[in-house]
């Protein structure tokens, strides 16, 4: 059991403990984001209203996970979290309009191609690539930025 807490401590408290925590927990806001999708489709709700129900679930899941997990902000205080909030849902509709604009920029330049039988996929993933750095670098130095860096106050 002792190896196993070692190692992640390693990987997720290591040199790049911050972004592999990030990447663990966007990993899990897919899941949430996915299957709440497909819950609500399957109880016969809306195709568009479950797909926008799913995104704010999604969203208020990673504001979770990156304030306490993630970039480990923690305070609580209401005006604190209230800007937090603010700015991570303001950073997440930029990000959501760069993809949005940035899907058909790269597809008319031609990144067109079918990949897996999808057309047009590698500029959808070029834009999720950026669309997750911008969200990273947004979350890390405009939302919960910390005055001083100090050690990690990790928890298990």
């Amino acid at each position: 059991m002792a190896f196993l807490r070692d190692m992640i401590d390693k990987v997720f408290y290591g040199a790049h403990g911050e972004a592999m925590r990030y990447l663990f927990f966007g990993g899990l806001n897919v899941v949430v984001t996915w299957v709440s999708y497909a819950l609500l489709v399957l109880l016969g709700v809306d195709l568009n209203v479950s797909n926008i129900v799913s995104w704010v679930l999604g969203v208020l899941f990673a504001f979770a996970m990156n304030k306490l997990y993630v970039f480990e902000a923690r305070s609580m205080e209401t005006k604190t979290v209230g800007r937090e909030f603010v700015s991570f849902i303001g950073g997440r509709i930029f990000t959501g309009v760069v993809a949005i604009l940035g899907f058909p920029l790269l597809y008319g330049m031609g990144l067109d191609q079918s990949l897996f039988g999808v057309d047009g996929f590698p500029a959808k993933i070029l834009t999720s690539f950026v669309e997750i750095v911008l969200n990273y670098v947004i979350s890390k130095y405009l939302v919960f930025y910390k005055k001083s860096r100090s050690g990690p106050s990790h928890m298990y």
